[in-house]
């Protein structure tokens, strides 16, 4: 399905009409596209009578008989009567129910439909089991990173290892399986959630700490919550280019600019966190490019998250990481 949303340049509704349209489709498959109209012929030959106008594969749902092309605001009358400049989510839900659009398909673990677990490998987190040297090690190579920004290497590994009987390299193939990290085809590590070895789009300042890269989004938020010290986030926008900042103090993360979003998805036929979903969640500048680019990427089913389920996805994901105690 290609959905439209048809409004004039700078119309205030436009933003909530494509946050509604992506929450009214629960994840389910549809091109998304946003056209600007500027004058009445546009507005003729496109079909848009009042901005916005949402159209779904070229039908608009809400037309009113009397309706004409217009370039003037457009109200929506909801169920209880009240106007508002943009249909509400519920409205759309059943518009595009009423096409026969299929519900999404199952997703595997690693990015769960529910935005809560989208790293959180199925509700088994992000904190590796207590057996088998497999904590220790893990948490060793976080805090590698978290200080030095780099990977830990083997031989600093091996007396961790062998306090559970084990070698560095068997314990850290483990973690791989599990998808608690990556390793390249030397053994060596290359990810650890949420950091990488090597450049990303997300650079993270980490307060009393280095300089590092993380996976993706949700893993740079997830850094100042796992390492309880504040830290100052710097990404861009995979449509513009622009740059996107997330500066935390006293634990209170601002965005700049304002209006940033995450998009959070997965890529079809499941595998590591690595090459299934830490391409899919990224920092936008706006509803508005985060359109544009689901827009460009139909095969890569999510959603967007607002700011604070973004901080909150990557608090429960990554802040328990390097605590001690049971699980």
């Amino acid at each position: 399905m290609r959905i439209t949303v048809l409004t004039v340049p700078g119309c205030p509704n436009a933003a909530p009409a494509l946050e509604r349209v992506t929450a009214a489709l629960a994840g389910r498959a549809a091109e998304i596209e946003l056209v600007e109209v500027h004058d009445q012929d546009q507005a003729c030959a496109l079909g848009m009578t009042g901005s916005p106008t949402i159209l779904l594969d070229g039908i608009d749902p809400f037309a009113a008989a009397e309706a004409v092309p217009s370039v003037s605001c457009r109200l929506y009358r909801g169920a209880d009567g009240t106007v508002a400049g943009a249909p509400s989510e519920a409205a759309l839900r059943q518009a595009i129910d009423s096409t026969g659009l299929a519900q999404p398909a199952a997703v595997g673990d690693c990015c769960e439909s529910d935005a809560l677990d989208v790293v959180g490998r199925g509700g088994r987190g992000r904190r590796a089991p207590d057996a088998r040297g497999l904590r220790a090690v893990h948490q060793a190579v976080l805090r590698q990173f978290a200080a030095t920004g780099a990977a830990s290497a083997l031989d600093e590994l091996e007396p961790i290892a062998a306090e559970a009987g084990r070698t560095a390299g068997d314990v850290l193939e483990e973690l791989a399986r599990e998808d608690f990290l990556t390793l390249d085809g030397q053994g060596h590590i290359r990810a650890a959630y949420p950091f990488s070895a090597t450049e990303t789009r997300h650079h993270v300042r980490i307060d009393g700490g280095a300089e590092v890269w993380s996976m993706c989004a949700i893993d740079a938020l997830g850094i100042p919550a796992m390492l309880n010290r504040d830290a100052e986030i710097t990404s861009t926008d995979p449509v513009t280019g622009e740059p996107i900042t997330v500066t935390t103090r006293d634990g209170k993360a601002t965005w700049e600019p304002a209006g940033a979003v995450v998009f959070v998805g997965q890529r079809p036929g499941g595998g590591p966190a690595a090459t299934a979903c830490c391409d899919a969640l990224n920092f936008f500048r706006s509803h508005t490019t985060a359109h544009a680019w689901i827009s460009e990427h139909p095969e890569v089913p999510g959603r967007i998250v607002e700011q604070s389920q973004a901080e909150e996805i990557a608090a429960r994901t990554f802040g328990p990481v390097l605590a001690s105690g049971p699980s």
